[in-house]
């Protein structure tokens, strides 16, 4: 994970961009959350299949250590997969969303719901493995006085995600991919394309990082 300080730099670019120019009309950011929700609840899915991959756990493989879940946990609960580099960062992934931890901005929370709900905490490291949302830091939707460091957390994870994706691309193939996604592309849910999956969340980072303005717009 290469991402340094990305929202100094991304508010200058947008400063110079959009100054003096309109926010994104209401149907940009409900097309925007969207996109975003479909594209988490995508990757939620392709991290299930990559567990799974016939030649060895692909996330294990990548550096992610597993915590299985304890005996008081209910049957069937998934363990937990999480990763930690320079810096003190931390990515946890769940069934249920996302959090990433960075000791300068904080944590986040992404949520793998409809609305792309993104939650900010001032603690960049979990006081406890989430086996269930209760286990989770006392949340904060995006506001003006936590807006510069929850939008920061949330382009680093974005951007994570497309390093990821493009990460499983050149190690695994696309034809990985696209059979990871047969079954999840049902006619019904969104899916974007294995070949389009990173570009989607590269893309979705820029949209963020060229409109800070509309950032609490977008994540609450």
């Amino acid at each position: 994970m290469n991402l340094v300080n990305p929202v100094e730099k991304a508010s200058r670019r947008s400063t110079s961009r959009t100054s003096g120019s309109p926010s994104l009309e209401r149907s940009e950011i409900t097309q925007l959350r969207k996109r975003a929700a479909a594209l988490l609840d995508q990757q939620c899915w392709c991290w299930g299949r990559d567990v799974l991959r016939p030649e060895g756990n692909w996330l294990l493989a990548s550096g992610f250590e597993r915590l299985s879940p304890p005996s008081d946990c209910r049957d069937g609960t998934p363990s937990i997969y999480q990763q930690s580099f320079g810096g003190g960062r931390q990515v946890v992934l769940r069934g249920f969303g996302v959090f990433y931890g960075n000791p300068e901005f904080g944590g986040v929370f992404l949520s793998r719901d409809k609305q792309f709900s993104v939650r900010y905490s001032p603690q960049a490291q979990l006081d406890k493995a989430p086996w269930s949302d209760t286990d989770l830091p006392k949340l904060q939707k995006p506001n003006e006085a936590n807006q510069r460091c929850c939008a920061a957390l949330t382009l680093e994870l974005v951007r994570w995600f497309g390093e990821y994706e493009t990460t499983v691309i050149h190690r695994l193939g696309l034809s990985y991919r696209q059979a990871a996604l047969a079954a999840w592309d049902n006619g019904k849910r969104a899916c974007a394309p294995a070949d389009e999956f990173a570009g989607g969340w590269i893309t979705l980072a820029k949209r963020i990082s060229d409109n800070l303005g509309d950032f609490l717009r977008l994540a609450t």
